[in-house]
């Protein structure tokens, strides 16, 4: 293991006093989130299609490590979703969290769905992409790379491990219908949380999903909550803080044993 430089250290004692609470409770107090997210460090670069995108990165104590790529809610990358990426970092990962929507933060449904619906997929497939190779390159990246999103990230970190094959991906109740062609692609697990209450991403989607993964030949383990949908985000009305702690472990051990070992 290699020590990180002193800007880094000094990023990663600015949350040092966040360190002992709960990660529920970081994300549920605007305060608290906004202090775990000032820790990270905003990183751009040029896509390989000519796109100007951004994203927040935070760095573990000691590297190199293996890196996670976080995909943000519909609302945009928040400071919940740094925060999470700041825990990450904490349990010693390189987290990466991406912007699809071009520094766009939406606070209202409204604006949360006119943002989604502007996402162009190939552009947003490039972006992914091209955040991957560059966490490839990284000097504090060991190799090993998972991604993870929720509602419509938890779609796009599956497109992400289909568009560049990595070692693991997490899907929180975002859009699974893929056929098995395309996921064929994928190189490594896939680990899903959903909720039996959500009526967008259903048992049927995720039965074909199940299906289509049986006849790719890949491997994929589905959980499901008895919840709605968006259980595991704290400022939403349908938080269920049991199943966001217990699928929270679960994503954690599973990255230990895809990426750590």
């Amino acid at each position: 293991m290699t020590n990180l430089p002193r800007r880094q250290v000094l990023n990663a004692l600015a949350v040092a006093p966040l360190a002992g609470l709960p990660l529920a409770a970081i994300l549920a107090d605007p305060g608290l989130a906004r202090a775990a997210a000032a820790g990270l460090q905003e990183v751009s670069l040029t896509t390989s299609g000519g796109a100007q995108v951004s994203a927040a990165l935070a760095l573990p104590a000691a590297a190199p490590a293996p890196a996670i790529v976080l995909v943000h809610e519909w609302w945009g990358l928040n400071d919940q979703i740094k925060s999470v990426a700041a825990e990450f970092a904490a349990q010693g990962y390189v987290a990466l969290a991406v912007d699809l929507y071009g520094g766009k933060v939406a606070t209202t449904r409204e604006s949360a769905r006119s943002a989604m619906k502007a996402v162009d997929g190939a552009v947003a497939t490039d972006t992914l992409a091209s955040w991957i190779a560059w966490l490839k390159a990284h000097k504090a990246v060991s190799g090993k790379i998972g991604t993870v999103g929720w509602c419509f990230g938890g779609g796009w970190s599956l497109n992400a491990s289909i568009a560049v094959p990595v070692e693991a991906t997490v899907v929180y109740y975002g859009r699974v219908n893929q056929p098995a062609s395309a996921l064929g692609a994928l190189k490594g697990p896939v680990l899903g949380h959903f909720a039996t209450r959500d009526k967008w991403i259903d048992k049927d989607m995720v039965a074909g999903f199940q299906a289509a993964m049986a006849q790719a030949e890949k491997s994929v383990t589905a959980h499901w909550y008895e919840a709605d949908h968006a259980f595991a985000n704290p400022t939403q009305a349908r938080y269920d803080a049991e199943d966001a702690r217990l699928a929270w472990a679960r994503t954690l051990a599973f990255f230990k044993a895809q990426l750590m070992g």
